[in-house]
């Protein structure tokens, strides 16, 4: 049979088939111990693990690359997932910090069977404390690596996160994240991330995520002028997308949309796109998405 013959359930099924085997591979890594853990907060889940850069490609002093990960903005879902992924960009020279943040809670949305979607403004609050403590922190545990140099990577929420994180300085000016200039960074590389959460909200992505991590009515509108990448632009940072053309997570419209919002603010940003490539490849050490993922991180960092 053709391929442009295939029923549409079929691909579909072909889709989700393909998708957990990828979610099977990038969660089949062992988790990859730091080199040190520092707090930057006293919640126990203000912290900061931290991988100091080895491997033929290291140089001194090496640039940051940090790490905010994924999972929906969800508690079952901790950094310890993208240790792999750290470890992976650690042995390609590059010292990292895999910062953990405080997540949506374990009980069950109403309505719902899953744990809600972050905290607000707990969330938030968190990776605007961790990014402003970095360079300090830096200092003190990793003393081969440049603060000057840091490059923020995020996955899916995480890749909201980072977006979000480099747009501080557009912010509303009440908002207690605002920073008066632009955050100290030499780019952001979001992969697969909820970029837009207005289309998310549409699309249901990660089963109303989004409209969890805001809350939902009048809240979700009032609050996306502080949370959502796809208003907080131009940002003057560079920044990359990379998405998986086969994504059924977080699709590839979401970030096509930020890409759209950058471009009428007058911002060019780069949109890598990854044939045959789902939402996990691009933090799996086994997968090729993730050595293209490692090439986009160091056209910025060096």
């Amino acid at each position: 049979m053709p391929d442009d013959a295939v029923p549409r359930d079929a691909e579909g099924r072909d889709d989700i088939v393909r998708d957990a085997a990828e979610e099977a591979s990038a969660f089949s890594h062992p988790a990859v111990d730091p080199d040190s853990t520092v707090a930057y907060g006293d919640h126990p889940d203000q912290v900061i693990d931290f991988y100091a850069p080895r491997g033929p490609e290291t140089a001194v002093p090496a640039p940051v690359v940090v790490v905010l990960h994924g999972g929906a903005w969800r508690a079952p879902f901790d950094r310890r997932h993208v240790t792999p992924f750290a470890d992976f960009l650690a042995r390609r020279g590059f010292a990292v910090a895999n910062v953990e943040y405080r997540r949506g809670s374990a009980i069950p949305a109403l309505g719902g069977t899953g744990p809600v979607a972050g905290r607000w403004p707990d969330t938030f609050d968190d990776v605007a404390a961790a990014l402003d403590a970095l360079p300090g922190l830096v200092r003190e545990a990793l003393p081969q690596a440049d603060p000057r140099r840091v490059v923020v990577t995020g996955h899916s929420a995480g890749g909201h996160l980072a977006l979000w994180a480099s747009a501080r300085h557009l912010l509303p000016a009440d908002a207690p994240w605002f920073l008066d200039r632009p955050a100290p960074l030499r780019g952001v590389v979001a992969l697969a991330p909820v970029a837009d959460l207005g289309v998310a909200e549409k699309l249901d992505v990660c089963s109303g995520a989004t409209v969890q991590l805001l809350g939902g009515g009048a809240k979700f509108a009032e609050r996306r002028a502080y949370a959502d990448p796809a208003l907080l632009l131009p940002t003057g940072i560079a920044t990359t997308l990379v998405q998986g053309r086969g994504d059924i997570v977080v699709p590839q419209a979401v970030a096509e949309s930020y890409a759209d919002a950058a471009a009428k603010a007058g911002e060019v940003v780069g949109l890598t796109l990854l044939e045959g490539v789902g939402h996990f490849p691009l933090i799996d050490p086994a997968a090729d998405a993730c050595a293209v993922v490692a090439e986009e991180i160091a056209q910025l960092a060096w």
